[in-house]
């Protein structure tokens, strides 16, 4: 059974950093691309950053670009998001996706495994 795992969220400051991890079991990833999304409460889920299989090419949103950097580790099957200078407008529950493309994808319909969510809260 294929799972991704989610962990590290949190209640932080504004200005504040948070570093996401995302463990996959069931099957290794190191020929798919990840990503990160997040949904906040009444709004739909969008997109927040995607690394290719190689870790060589990585796309951000322009609102988290400079704050956020995605990385992973593929011996451990896993892939991180740090988020620093957090704004409370990146209150949201963060979620870990696999795709069975290798190259990074920002479209969520382009990923095919998804992990159960991690919240993070930045209080202003």
């Amino acid at each position: 059974q294929v799972q991704l795992v989610e962990s590290g969220g949190g209640l932080v400051q504004a200005g504040g950093s948070l570093r996401l991890s995302c463990v996959a079991s069931g099957r290794t990833f190191s020929s798919n691309a990840m990503g990160w999304f997040r949904q906040a409460p009444g709004k739909e889920r969008e997109f927040v950053a995607a690394i290719s299989w190689s870790g060589g090419s990585t796309d951000y949103a322009d609102s988290v670009k400079g704050r956020f950097t995605i990385s992973r580790d593929n011996a451990k099957n896993t892939v991180s998001l740090q988020m620093n200078s957090l704004k409370p407008e990146d209150t949201a529950v963060y979620y870990c996706a696999a795709s069975d493309y290798r190259r990074v994808r920002a479209r969520s319909d382009d990923y095919d495994y998804w992990g159960q969510g991690t919240q993070v809260t930045v209080s202003s």
